[in-house]
């Protein structure tokens, strides 16, 4: 039961800090609508075009670090840690991955389960599957303690349709 409590009050202070950022308002997931919607949403499996598998390294790199899609695309994202750190990739604006940085920094046990991210230990894979629905730069990073700092952080370039 402790376990539970504990991720539950970490939650609400990642929510908390999130609100203090965001004057749109935030969600469950800790981060504001805003955000959401100018680095996309959550993807649907099946209407995936593409598979882009990224490695993770204890490099503290990402391979690719940067990836071009197309405006309105759904990707399936196939993540694998190479590594024998812990390593996450979470997709944000540079600014909210600034932010949820500095609560893991404080809380580096902190769970996740929002579809813009997943966590990694050692050996694992997992996959994330994204619709990109504006045109620019979307960040990634992996927000364990010490990592970002590293150089762990890559670019989805989103490129423009003509619709």
């Amino acid at each position: 039961m402790k376990h539970n409590f504990r991720n539950t009050a970490l939650a609400a202070l990642v929510a908390l800090a999130a609100a203090g950022a965001s004057a749109s308002g935030t969600h469950a997931g800790g981060h504001g609508h805003d955000a959401d919607e100018a680095i996309g949403k959550p993807g649907v499996a099946t209407k995936a075009t593409r598979t882009i598998n990224v490695d993770m390294t204890d490099s503290m790199r990402f391979t690719p670090a940067n990836i071009s899609v197309k405006q309105g695309e759904t990707v399936r994202f196939v993540i694998k840690n190479s590594g024998q750190l812990k390593h996450e990739l979470v997709i944000g604006t540079e600014k909210e991955l600034k932010e949820h940085y500095e609560v893991m920094k404080k809380n580096p046990e902190m769970e996740h389960s929002d579809p813009n991210m997943v966590t990694l230990a050692a050996g694992k894979t997992g996959e994330i599957v994204w619709q990109f629905t504006k045109a620019g730069k979307v960040d990634f990073a992996c927000l364990q303690p010490g990592h970002y700092d590293a150089g762990m952080k890559g670019a989805v370039n989103v490129t423009k349709t003509g619709k």
